[in-house]
């Protein structure tokens, strides 16, 4: 990683070796370019001048076809022509100089000189170098007109020079246009640059998850709208990325907080996906251990659900659909219903739903319908019968009738009271909504229950202890706060005996609750009995309970009294010790 580090900062942008690649491709193309066309120029002056000589060379061997003497015949010529100091050399066939007016006597064979040779093969030929004759620089030009060799010649100086001088004008132009390719090509690359830095700094921000707030800006050409079409596209696939992350934690979510266990499977049996309580089922159906969601199908309660995923998953007979199973199992006190759903792709679903509280609340259901039934058909048959002995009996005695009365008016007033419990009790299982709030003094709600309890209590000789610091006050509903503590002084009046004391504590109190505590140093409730008291109609002693006249309903409306303010409550007791029941109240419901 190191090395890939070292190896970023050292090499070269792209755009400079776009640049830099570019420029040396045109610097070589403009150097060749150069020595061609300086090459061209140098050999245009030389052919140029060689012209202007090899026309000496002619108008010589007219003058010399003339004269009959040479040397007259060169004077005249040399007389004609602008360049005095011009050379003038006649060689014959064989090489011998015939006439030379350097001033030189004597010459070496000229053949072997190299505008000669050129001459004698192509006609003419020239040559820049020093003479072996007289040691000058000159530059020679040479014809070969019949056989013999007419060489004219120009000393080296200044004239010559400025003649072979090659014309600089295309280089000063090339050197311009490089200047000006310069520019442009820079300004080019340094736009793709631009582009390509701001890409490549996108890209190194995708990976590193940072991209910033603000948009990046690209340049108006195709490369910029390449570079808004890659982040356009990116954005999109983020969003749509993170809505599909988002939608797949909710997923997520909601089967690990499910209240059902669930777990997906490949075709393979592969587990895809499950939650906790997938695996927490299984161990409780199971008579082994289970500690992966795979082992799940070789359970053998779930014999029918393997029996049907090998029948459909190995079967080419299949129809194109999704197909589902359940079955239902009763293990170790619970009650499971499992469902198996198998998709398209063969991969599948079990779900495993606890429908023991379902099963328990329906067995209650019917009981409560039993209970309601048996309660109602006892008063309702005192009525009628009470009625049926004073219809059948015209002549019975105003002493007796007025009995049959009471006693019709005392099994009605408890038949009101068991429809106003139950009432109460189903508006709080499907209405519970429906109860007002208001703030609710419990100290004077206590007094007020004391006062109205207290002819029942002086019978008994019964006394009560109130003990609420603080002035407790719960914003709730007033009636029931009034149903929770009346239900339970009324409950101790019936039930714990004479010559007893009643004890309301508000005990602790913490930001959110009121902690209080109900007793009394009664007969009390035998242990086996004080798990079930708060059931409807339940009753420790059911003989002694009908003869009180309760409903069997007081200590369940106080139950869920306690519940709807967001408390717990519960009860402990024994044989002589009294009844002590301890529950909280929330002290604001909204």
């Amino acid at each position: 990683m190191v090395q890939i580090e070292n190896e970023k900062k050292s090499r070269i942008s792209f755009s400079q070796r776009l640049f830099w690649s570019v420029f040396f491709m045109f610097l070589g193309f403009t150097v060749c370019f150069l020595l061609f066309q300086y090459q061209r120029e140098k050999e245009f002056a030389r052919d140029k001048l060689n012209g202007v000589l090899g026309n000496y060379n002619y108008q010589l061997f007219r003058k010399c076809q003339q004269g009959a003497d040479i040397g007259e015949s060169v004077c005249a010529f040399l007389k004609d022509i602008p360049h005095k100091d011009l050379r003038v050399t006649i060689i014959d066939p064989s090489g011998k100089v015939l006439f030379d007016n350097s001033g030189t006597e004597e010459f070496n064979n000229h053949n072997d000189r190299s505008e000669v040779r050129e001459a004698r093969l192509r006609n003419r030929g020239f040559a820049i170098r020093s003479s072996e004759s007289t040691g000058k620089r000159y530059f020679y030009s040479a014809s070969n007109i019949g056989g013999y060799i007419y060489r004219s010649a120009l000393p080296f100086d200044p004239y010559v020079k400025w003649v072979l001088t090659v014309n600089k004008d295309f280089i000063y132009f090339m050197i311009l246009m490089m200047l000006i390719f310069f520019f442009v090509l820079s300004r080019f690359t340094f736009s793709i640059g631009k582009t390509i830095a701001r890409l490549r700094d996108f890209a190194l921000n995708v990976e590193k998850d940072q991209i910033p707030a603000v948009d990046y800006v690209f340049p108006n050409d195709e490369l910029g709208d390449i570079s808004r079409n890659i982040v356009t596209l990116y954005h999109q696939q983020q969003k749509a990325k993170n809505e599909l992350s988002m939608e797949r934690e909710k997923i997520i979510k909601h089967f690990q907080y499910s209240k059902e266990g669930f777990a997906m499977f490949t075709s393979e049996g592969r587990e895809i996906l499950s939650n906790i309580l997938f695996i927490q089922f299984m161990n409780v159906i199971s008579d082994i251990r289970i500690h992966q969601a795979e082992e799940a199908i070789e359970v053998p309660d779930l014999g029918p659900i393997n029996e049907f995923l090998n029948k459909n998953i190995r079967s080419s007979n299949r129809k194109r659909k999704v197909m589902r199973e359940s079955v239902t199992i009763d293990k170790n006190g619970k009650i499971f219903l499992i469902e198996c759903i198998l998709f398209l792709d063969n991969s599948y679903e079990i779900s495993i739903n606890d429908i023991s509280r379902q099963e328990e609340e329906s067995r209650m259901k019917r009981q409560l319908t039993q209970n309601v039934s048996h309660e109602l058909k006892t008063p309702v048959s005192s009525i009628q019968g009470y009625l049926e002995t004073i219809l059948d009996n015209p002549d019975l005695s105003p002493e007796k009738r007025q009995f049959f009365l009471e006693r019709c008016y005392s099994q009605s007033t408890r038949l009101t009271g068991l429809l106003r419990d139950i009432s109460v009790l189903n508006r709080l299982d499907e209405a519970s909504e429906m109860f007002e709030l208001s703030e609710v003094n419990i100290t004077k709600l206590v007094t007020e229950i004391e006062k109205e309890c207290s002819k029942e209590m002086e019978e008994k000789h019964i006394t009560s202890e109130v003990i609420l610091p603080g002035d407790p006050t719960v914003i709730g509903n007033a009636s029931l706060l009034y149903s929770i503590f009346r239900n339970l002084y009324d409950n101790a009046i019936a039930y714990a005996g004479e010559n007893i004391k009643i004890t309301v504590n508000c005990y602790k109190e913490d930001p959110k609750y009121y902690y209080f505590s109900f007793s009394d140093n009664g007969t009390g409730i035998p242990e086996e009995h004080i798990n079930r008291i708060f059931e409807r109609f339940y009753r420790v002693d059911k003989g002694r309970s009908r003869k009180i006249g309760g409903t069997g309903l007081g200590l369940s409306i106080v139950k869920n009294g306690v519940n709807f303010h967001k408390g717990q409550i519960s009860a402990k007791s024994g044989p002589g010790k009294g009844v002590t029941f301890f529950f909280t109240l929330k002290k604001r419901l909204r």
